[in-house]
């Protein structure tokens, strides 16, 4: 549950050699300012980002705000330079959007932690393996639901693969806020999964 799995991983690569040829096309037509690539750019990745976007903010409003707010900033700044694949520079440009949502909002006031209110966490793998037979729409919108310093260090562990000392300075907060804000969060989704079993 806390990682992506190798299956999604391969899933990945291979939707990516697919587009290969086409990806190099499209992003001669955005860098060129051509509308049917940006159309194309925005047909294809449209629907994907505003999953992420909401699972940033938690709300359906402010995720088209900030997937309209990712793309303009896409097609303004065509920034690209192909060290990666271009889904995943995209992904970077909404995460990175929406962080900067919630930052403008100060939405991470609550990020900090005291250790001695955070709750146990029940065995992780029972969970995982419970977690496999709820629907993936559910489980994200338990993501959703948290609070938007555990619901935004969540995301970036899991989702974004990142370390706890790359969340701190991304978010402008100690390493240890981070590694108490992911164990807030799979407590609290820990609870959400054993309600929506029960």
């Amino acid at each position: 549950m806390l990682r992506l799995t190798n299956k999604r991983r391969k899933e990945a690569s291979v939707k990516r050699v697919l587009t290969l040829e086409n990806e190099i096309e499209l992003v001669e037509g955005c860098r060129a300012g051509k509308e049917s690539a940006r159309k194309e750019l925005y047909t294809l990745y449209s629907k994907q980002m505003l999953a992420v976007c909401y699972r940033y903010t938690g709300d359906v409003d402010a995720a088209y705000d900030v997937l309209h707010d990712g793309f303009i900033k896409i097609f303004t700044h065509f920034t690209f330079r192909g060290e990666c694949a271009l889904g995943t520079w995209v992904t970077r440009v909404m995460v990175t959007q929406a962080i900067d949502y919630l930052r403008r909002r100060q939405r991470f006031s609550q990020l900090v932690v005291n250790e001695e209110r955070l709750p146990d966490i029940p065995d992780e793998t029972g969970i995982a393996e419970t977690g496999n037979c709820i629907p993936e729409e559910v489980l994200m919108a338990f993501v959703a639901e948290l609070p938007d310093g555990c619901r935004t260090v969540f995301n970036l562990y899991v989702f974004e693969e990142k370390s706890h000392k790359e969340i701190a300075e991304m978010l402008h907060i100690k390493e240890h806020s981070s590694t108490s804000q992911l164990h807030r969060a799979k407590s609290l989704l820990a609870k959400r999964i054993k309600e929506y079993i029960k």
